[in-house]
């Protein structure tokens, strides 16, 4: 299979990337005080000098108490923070590359090493997961808050420079937490039994998004059906169900829906066209007409859990991704740990130095490289 369908130009609402190949937001929780510096700086200038087409930063959290779940994950506000992120933006620029914040809220979870944050945690329901409480319900006054806060922070990503926005909608934090029937046990509004009654959270933050960057600034939502409190959860089961979580949300104003799944090359229904059918993405952008971004293990043998537990990852062949991007099935690919540990991934793939790949380290995880 040829690599050339990797390579060629995406256009979006002015926006042009000169390859298929996005920078998958990677949590890395070191900005000492939320304040990104040169070395999250110089980390993002590596992987534009590298090819990615487009960059998108790790989660950077609103401006909301208890917004974090860990000690060194970024703002997206406040003076020094977003002078932070203006040094990130230009030094990704200057190596001519592209980039957008990962705009985050992480409802409930908790993080790895016990770290609390100093006020309560909010999510839907006071939940962490299906019947297990953490945290107190959100009143429609903290929605309202939260729905604020996240326009606010896509405002100052359009205002510092940045070429396209995410909200992140997945993994089980705070979007998806409304999205998921296990933790949105509300009576309300923001309730109900359908899927597309959950999403009302989301899209009021995607109209209040759109609102305050304009109709021409590209706007990505990242969603999964799997949640870090549940690995096999589904939001739908079918592609009706599908359907109605997701059309509202491009309706709203979602340019493009970064659908992650743990292997890019699994099918989403494979009772309707068989174990080759369409992945979540292909699925996302048949139902919708909206672009989509696929991720899940790309151009690696092992999926990302296990790099929590301190394993690497050899390389794996492409072929499968090329047949699949050929196709049409979906737009842009996000890549990973393989970025991570292999700066010039892109690179060298474009030059076909395929051999040259490294597989993905664990230790790399410890630092900015």
């Amino acid at each position: 299979m040829s690599d050339n369908v990797l390579f060629s130009p995406f256009t979006l609402k002015g926006l042009t990337l000169p390859n298929r190949i996005v920078m998958a937001p990677m949590t890395r929780g070191m900005a000492p005080e939320g304040v990104p510096g040169q070395p999250n700086a110089s980390y993002y200038r590596r992987r534009a000098e590298g090819e990615a087409g487009l960059i998108l930063t790790e989660g950077t959290v609103v401006n909301r108490p208890a917004s974090r779940n860990m000690p060194g994950i970024p703002f997206f506000y406040g003076e020094q923070a977003l002078a932070g992120w203006k040094q990130v933006v230009d030094a990704v620029h200057a190596a001519g590359g592209r980039i957008g914040p990962q705009i985050w809220h992480t409802g409930s979870t908790r993080a790895s090493g016990g770290w609390e944050p100093d006020a309560p945690v909010e999510s839907p329901s006071g939940l962490v997961g299906p019947g297990e409480p953490r945290g107190v319900a959100m009143t429609e006054e903290d929605i309202a808050d939260t729905v604020d806060a996240f326009a606010r922070a896509a405002a100052d990503a359009q205002r510092l420079g940045f070429d396209v926005v995410e909200l992140h909608g997945a993994h089980g934090y705070l979007i998806d937490q409304f999205f998921w029937q296990g933790t949105n046990l509300r009576t309300d509004s923001f309730g109900g039994k359908t899927i597309a009654e959950r999403s009302r959270f989301a899209a009021d933050i995607v109209r209040a998004v759109r609102a305050a960057v304009g109709p021409d600034f590209p706007l990505i939502l990242r969603i999964s059906q799997w949640k870090q409190q549940d690995y096999s959860a589904r939001l739908a089961e079918t592609p009706q169900e599908m359907t109605e979580w997701l059309v509202p949300l491009v309706d709203a104003g979602v340019d493009i829906l970064h659908c992650s799944q743990r292997r890019f090359w699994e099918p989403e229904f494979p009772n309707i066209d068989g174990s080759e059918g369409l992945n979540f993405a292909g699925w996302a952008k048949k139902l919708t007409g909206a672009a989509t971004i696929s991720v899940g293990s790309v151009g690696l043998s092992g999926d990302f859990f296990g790099a929590f537990g301190g394993q690497g990852s050899g390389t794996a062949g492409l072929d499968n991704l090329y047949t699949r991007m050929e196709r049409g099935e979906f737009d842009l690919i996000a890549v990973g740990r393989a970025l991570l540990s292999d700066p010039q991934w892109a690179h060298k793939v474009r030059a076909g130095r395929t051999d040259e790949l490294l597989g993905f380290r664990a230790e790399d995880l410890a630092a900015l490289k």
